[in-house]
């Protein structure tokens, strides 16, 4: 199957910012379950700086901002060539190694409430992983219920479960935080995903996956309570959001910013 995307952000402001560095995490690569087509990001009222792969193998564009520049666009769009294998990824890859995503990060640090959810979930090796695994994601679903509004890129994991609500950004980092405790490698994957009842859509999507013994990375949507399937497509990974986000970086001078995201995906 082959997939569509066309993804802009758009950043105003009311004065020019006197510096500003972002970091572009918008283009995909050719991976397990992916085929990258054709892909372009386009600037406008910046300019590419240059071009890296980080330490989890991710895409990256460095991006600044025109002199007196009061808006920029960036504009990310292609074809990707999609297969669905299940949600398995594969053997483990890039520049940073498989125990880096044991560590626990701000976002992913557990607290008593992770705590008291991860008892009773069979350890890393005890069983069928695999449904061990679905099993996790079920009961975060349970407590953790999809409800926009209430949370934001600086929410924890341990605060999404004592609110009892959250979005997939909030359900990857529960899921990463739990998967780690019981003993798997797990990471945060940003991306887009095709839905079946829409074509625009208001902002990129997240998952997890988790390390397991014989198979390698394997992708956990808790948000839809699947692996992902051929209608997912993986751009960047990281301990947890920021080091998958999207864009991030500096902004210094500018005054109020009003950023407004068009995306389409499609078949």
């Amino acid at each position: 199957m082959q997939l569509t995307i066309s993804h802009t952000t758009r950043y105003r402001y009311d004065r020019p910012a006197q510096h500003a560095l972002q970091q572009v995490r918008l283009t995909p690569k050719s991976r397990a379950g992916q085929t990258i087509v054709d892909w372009r990001l386009d600037v406008t009222g910046g300019r590419k700086e240059l071009s890296y792969d980080d330490q989890n193998n991710n895409h990256v564009d460095l991006v600044s901002f025109e002199p007196d520049a009061t808006e920029i666009v960036l504009h990310s769009h292609g074809r990707v060539e999609m297969t669905n294998d299940s949600g398995i990824v594969g053997a483990h890859g890039g520049f940073a190694p498989l125990w880096y995503f044991r560590r626990t990060t701000d976002l992913t640090r557990p607290g008593p409430t992770l705590r008291k959810l991860a008892r009773g979930h069979p350890r890393a090796g005890e069983g069928d992983d695999i449904a061990n695994l679905h099993a996790l994601m079920g009961s975060i679903e349970a407590v953790v219920r999809y409800e926009t509004g209430n949370t934001h890129t600086q929410t924890s994991a341990e605060e999404a479960v004592e609110a009892g609500h959250g979005v997939c950004q909030d359900h990857a980092h529960v899921f990463i935080a739990l998967a780690r405790m019981l003993g798997y490698p797990a990471r945060y994957v940003s991306g887009y995903l095709m839905m079946n009842d829409r074509i625009e859509q208001e902002a990129t999507h997240a998952w997890a996956e988790a390390h397991v013994a014989g198979l390698g990375w394997v992708g956990f949507d808790v948000s839809n309570a699947i692996s992902p399937d051929e209608r997912y497509v993986r751009v960047a990974t990281g301990l947890d959001y920021r080091e998958a986000a999207p864009i991030s970086g500096i902004l210094l001078g500018a005054g109020d910013e009003d950023m407004v995201v068009t995306l389409q995906v499609q078949q």
